[in-house]
């Protein structure tokens, strides 16, 4: 996703209040429902960055573009997925690099962790968002 007529993709993406107007609607509803069932691992680390312990805010299902985003720290530009098993198959990976490299070109930095890394490896998952910010 290049600039168009000098815009660069972050304003573009400023300008709609990162979600896509069109989608938003739809989008909104999916981030809803995604808070409202999240699973064990997301509830472990949600746990963790709603603190405040780590200095930034985070936002959780939070819409940017046509994704929704795990959890975000909109002032630091960083984006944390928390991925289940199904993001292992071919179909799942190739979309999940599609994304990632869409979120990067708005300027965003994505950190992936698996469920088992989250819950059984708590303080390395946020040592490394620790660094990251």
């Amino acid at each position: 996703m290049g600039s168009t007529f000098g815009v660069s993709p972050f304003n573009m993406l400023r300008d709609f209040q990162t979600a896509n107007p069109d989608r938003y609607a739809l989008l909104k509803s999916f981030a809803r429902e995604n808070r409202n069932n999240q699973t064990d691992a997301e509830k472990c680390l949600w746990q963790q960055l709603r603190s405040g312990a780590l200095g930034v805010k985070f936002k959780r299902q939070h819409i940017i573009y046509d994704f929704i985003a795990d959890f975000v720290c909109l002032e630091k530009m960083l984006i944390i997925e928390v991925d289940g098993a199904y993001h292992f198959t071919n179909a799942q990976m190739e979309s999940d690099a599609y994304r990632t490299e869409e979120l990067e070109q708005f300027g965003f930095r994505v950190l992936r962790f698996t469920n088992e890394e989250v819950i059984f490896n708590t303080e390395k998952v946020i040592n490394k968002i620790k660094n990251t910010i």
